[in-house]
């Protein structure tokens, strides 16, 4: 199961947020979302786990707790919407 993990705190780690969730089952990865111009992170992530019980748990367990001074937002992930490729080149 692919899990949403919002409002990250900038100095959050891929780590961190793994073992957070490691304490609820097995985690297979762990990734936090950068934007690619300045690689800073973007401010949310998410957690792949294979268990959907574990996955179901760790949600429960995690949605609404601190880590890194802020309060997570914590679902299951939904598939990213098809959006239209914007060229950068456009001026308005």
């Amino acid at each position: 199961m692919e899990i949403y993990v919002g409002n990250l705190a900038w100095s959050a780690s891929e780590q961190e947020i793994s073992d957070a969730f490691a304490a609820h089952g097995d985690v297979e990865k762990a990734t936090i979302i950068v934007d690619r111009d300045s690689g800073r992170s973007k401010g949310f992530g998410f957690v792949t786990m294979n268990d959907a019980d574990q996955a179901n748990a760790a949600i429960d367990a995690l949605n609404g707790t601190e880590l890194g001074g802020r309060a997570l937002k914590v679902n299951e992930a939904r598939p990213r919407e098809e959006r239209p490729r914007r060229d950068r080149n456009d001026s308005w």
